[in-house]
């Protein structure tokens, strides 16, 4: 008997139908990964599981341990032994580790918190998970990888049986990775089963036992992992062969358009610290320039003090197109042609309450604007420009950005600076979340702004993104620009032997 079925689970919104008779089976002690697309429907399928849509609002069944179950809310699901840890954790910062953990559950006698019997417990939880730190310790001073290993202590102490996982790993470091996967295999082998929501193929071939694909709201296949390939699943979850993920184009580079030289910044708040020390590199007219390097390496600090986002002071020489410049703002950066496409585009990037449009112009109102009056025209013209040419799936201009898929919130960010007609385009992180078919039209619309002789420099913590796009790769370590590569001779051993402080 399978711990878990969901029969023919289908789902509407107005004018959308999320979710088309999808079958998911489950079997104890299994970590079954979910594929899709952004928008194939799988954070959809995993809320009706874990009750955020309540029975009725949804039609099909979920059967578990053979019994048809119908949650009205998150705590009949919880209940029943299934817990869902989202990619934006649900922590309160303010709180304690264990206080967090027990949030709304906490021991009590006579109506009376035991804050002895909680702290006990919540060490329990945390030695279970792996993690070495005090239960008092408050959440808002834990890396990202520790307080998602709260998330799952929380988890374990409300007796989990299902446990869904929401991409999450798109910001932990590899070896934050390396101990989620550990704490994983751990509880899969004490009978723990687990929904794994994930675009890394390495992962998802790493951990589960089955994989199922969505596409468009529907089931398309269900696969043993020892039976299939990265590739097949691509194709799957696509719907047509991607026979190069990385399309590669010879480019032809001209003359130099950005050159540092001896760059050195500081910390904005520790402000004797240096975080990069005199860096020196030359970006040419019609190049893919990577920056590749371990997290915390100084890439996003050196980008996005040149693009004068960052804060702390900066010393040394930047000649854009042979003549020095002084960038002090964000302002004077786009007046000098430079766009900065940030690593985190929900937080730095987009307006999420605002509109496609608005997020679109915003960056560059001297188009649509004369005399602090906005032209509605203008605006709705270079807004639907962009939602054009870059193939946006939006219901309208006027569709809250929030609501769109993480692949499509991303072409509106780079809509929105290339309507500032960069001559150099930063993208960090460029397809950080979002799902292959969108990385693959976005890798297109990089190699056609090259054509065009926008020079683009890419910052990527994935090394095949790095290793596939790139016409020359520069390594960071430590705050400092340590090799420089030809595409041709880089390979992912000697990129991370550079990166590591290795000769």
């Amino acid at each position: 008997m399978h711990v878990l079925e969901m029969v023919n689970i289908s789902k509407e919104f107005p004018g959308v139908k999320a979710l088309d008779g999808v079958n998911l089976k489950l079997n104890k002690g299994e970590i079954h990964a979910l594929c899709g697309e952004n928008g194939a429907g799988k954070s959809t399928l995993m809320k009706v599981l874990s009750g955020l849509y309540p029975a009725g609002t949804y039609g099909g069944d979920i059967v578990i341990g053979g019994e048809k179950m119908q949650f009205q809310n998150i705590t009949d699901a919880e209940k029943a032994g299934i817990t869902i840890i989202h990619q934006e954790l649900a922590l309160v910062k303010d709180m304690t580790v264990g206080e967090n953990i027990f949030l709304g559950s906490e021991p009590k006698k006579h109506g009376v918190i035991q804050w002895d019997e909680l702290y006990h417990n919540a060490a329990l939880w945390l030695k279970r998970v792996g993690l070495h730190i005090s239960p008092d310790t408050k959440i808002g001073t834990l890396g990202i990888g520790q307080q998602q290993l709260v998330e799952i202590a929380k988890a374990l102490s409300k007796h989990t049986k299902i446990l869904i996982l929401d991409e999450p790993t798109a910001a932990l470091t590899e070896s934050e990775v390396a101990i989620l996967m550990d704490i994983l295999n751990q509880l899969r082998s004490e009978g723990v089963s687990c929904i794994y929501i994930s675009h890394k193929m390495p992962e998802v071939f790493a951990l589960a036992d089955s994989i199922t694909v969505l596409r468009d709201g529907r089931t398309i296949a269900t696969l043993d992992r020892k039976e299939t390939n990265d590739d097949q699943v691509v194709s799957l979850m696509v719907g047509r062969e991607l026979t190069e993920r990385y399309p590669r184009v010879e480019h032809t580079p001209k003359e130099t358009v950005l050159e540092v030289r001896n760059y050195n910044v500081w910390h904005p708040e520790k402000r004797s610290q240096l975080v990069i020390h005199d860096a020196s590199f030359k970006l040419r007219k019609g190049e893919i320039l990577g920056i590749a390097g371990l997290m915390g390496a100084g890439r996003t600090e050196l980008v996005s003090s040149l693009f004068g986002a960052y804060g702390g002071r900066s010393s040394g020489e930047v000649l854009l197109e042979g003549k020095p410049v002084r960038i002090r703002s964000v302002a004077d950066a786009i007046k000098a042609g430079i766009a900065l496409v940030t690593e985190d585009r929900k937080r730095q990037g987009l307006v999420m309450g605002m509109d496609v449009k608005t997020n679109t112009t915003m960056a560059t109102m001297s188009k649509i604007a004369k005399l602090g009056v906005i032209n509605d025209n203008e605006e709705i013209k270079w807004g639907m420009r962009y939602v054009h040419d870059l193939k946006t799936k939006t219901t309208s201009l006027e569709t809250p950005v929030g609501t769109l898929s993480g692949g499509n919130q991303q072409k509106v960010v780079i809509g929105k600076w290339l309507m500032s007609d960069p001559k150099i385009l930063i993208m960090d992180e460029p397809t950080r979340g979002i799902d292959v078919g969108a990385k693959y039209e976005i890798y297109h619309l990089m190699n056609e702004l090259v054509e065009q002789g926008v020079a683009i420099i890419m910052i990527s913590s994935e090394l095949p993104e790095v290793l596939g796009m790139s016409d020359r790769i520069l390594v960071m370590s430590e705050g400092k620009l340590v090799r420089e590569f030809d595409y041709r001779e880089a390979t992912q051993e000697n990129i991370m032997q550079a990166a590591t402080g290795g000769k």
